[in-house]
C-alpha cells in the first residue's frame, strides 16, 4: 500500500463511527452500559471537572463487601464536558442575557473537540447525587438534540449507580482526543422556544415552571439572576424534587407510568406544545427530557432565556409576594 493510501485508511479509521448498537430507550441502565460500553462514547458532563478524577470512597462491611460511600471518578473511558462551556452570554434588547445555548458552530466545535463523530451513539453521564447533576445531563442530551443528534440516551443514576452497581469509577486523567466529525444541524425549532412563545394567562400552550415550589410561588427568596419572585401567568408547577427517585446516593429517573401518575398529582398534562422553563434553561431540561424522552410527548420546548430572560425584559410574573 502507498503511504498516503495507508494515512488516508488511518484517517478514515480514526474519524469513523463506533459500531452500531441499538438503545434500549432514552435512558440505560449501568449493566447495559456495561455491557456496550465499547460501542458508545460517554459523555460526562459536571459543573467543574476536579472531581472527574477524585477518587471515589467506599465502606467495607464484615462481609468484605464495599459499598459506596461518596461518588468519586469516573465510568472508564467517559470524556469529560464542563457544563460550563454549555451555555454563553447573549444581548437581547440590549440586555445582556447569560447562561444561553451556544451558536450552532460553537456548540459543533464543542462537541468535536470530545472526539464525536457524526452517527455516534451516546451515553451521557455526571456525578448523579443530585437532581441538579441529572438535569446537567438532561441539557446536554437537549443541546444536542436542538441540533439534530438522535442516538444517544442518559445513565440512569449517573456515575453514582454506576458505582453502587459494583462497577469500577476510575480515576485516570482524561486524554484529549483526536477531533472528531460530528456536525450541527439547524437549529429544531420544535424543541426550542423564545419569549415570544410564551403565551400567560392562556390554556394553550401549557407552561411548565421546572423550578422549586419556594421560587414558583415566589416565596421567601428568588435566584440572583431572576429580578422578580414568581412565575409566569398560568404556568403549572413541576419541581425538581418530584422528577427524580431517590436510589442510595443516586438520583435516578421514574418509569413512564409513575410519571404520568406525577404530572396528574400535581396537574401537569402530557401534551404536545408544552413549554417548560426555569431560571437559566437548567432545570428545565430534567422536565423536559421527562415529557419529551421518557413519555414521547411530541413538541415539547424549552425557553431556553427562562425566568433570568423574562424578568431581566420586563415581562410580569405572578406569585405570592
Amino acid at each position: 500500500m502507498k503511504p498516503y493510501a495507508l494515512m488516508f485508511s488511518l484517517s478514515a479509521l480514526l474519524s469513523a463511527p463506533l459500531a452500531a448498537v441499538e438503545l434500549p430507550g432514552p435512558v440505560v441502565s449501568p449493566e447495559w452500559l456495561q455491557q456496550n460500553r465499547d460501542a458508545v462514547v460517554v459523555l460526562d458532563v459536571r459543573n467543574g471537572l476536579d472531581a472527574f478524577t477524585g477518587a471515589p470512597e467506599y465502606e467495607t462491611a464484615e462481609d468484605g463487601s464495599k459499598k459506596l460511600v461518596t461518588v468519586g471518578g469516573h465510568v472508564p473511558g467517559a470524556r469529560p464536558v464542563d457544563f460550563n462551556t454549555l451555555r454563553v452570554s447573549i444581548t437581547v434588547d440590549g440586555k445582556k442575557i447569560d447562561k444561553m445555548l451556544p451558536p450552532r458552530e460553537q456548540v459543533q466545535a464543542l462537541v468535536r473537540g470530545w472526539g464525536v463523530n457524526q452517527g455516534d451513539v451516546l451515553v451521557i453521564t455526571s456525578p448523579g447525587e443530585s437532581f441538579d447533576e441529572s438535569d446537567m445531563a438532561a441539557r446536554l442530551y437537549w443541546t444536542l438534540k436542538v441540533h439534530g443528534h438522535e442516538a444517544m440516551a442518559l445513565l440512569d443514576g449517573g456515575n453514582a449507580a454506576w458505582g453502587q452497581a459494583g462497577l469500577p469509577l476510575v480515576t485516570d486523567a482524561a486524554t484529549t482526543p483526536a477531533a472528531g466529525n460530528w456536525t450541527a444541524g439547524e437549529l429544531q425549532a420544535k424543541w426550542f422556544a423564545a419569549a415570544a412563545d410564551l403565551k400567560p394567562g392562556q390554556a394553550s400552550p401549557q407552561l411548565v415552571d421546572a423550578r422549586p415550589a419556594p421560587q414558583y410561588l415566589g416565596l421567601f427568596f428568588k435566584k440572583p439572576a431572576v429580578t422578580a419572585g414568581g412565575h409566569v401567568e398560568g404556568a403549572v408547577n413541576f419541581a425538581p424534587d418530584v422528577r427524580t427517585r431517590e436510589a442510595g446516593l443516586a438520583r435516578g429517573f421514574f418509569t413512564a407510568d409513575r410519571y404520568r401518575q406525577v404530572l396528574g398529582a400535581v396537574g401537569v398534562k402530557p401534551e404536545a406544545g408544552s413549554i417548560v422553563y426555569c431560571n437559566t434553561g437548567h432545570m428545565a431540561a430534567g422536565a423536559w427530557f421527562v415529557l419529551s424522552e421518557v413519555l414521547g410527548v411530541e413538541g415539547v420546548k424549552l425557553y431556553d432565556g427562562s425566568m433570568h430572560e423574562w424578568t431581566t425584559l420586563g415581562h410580569p410574573v405572578v406569585g405570592l409576594d
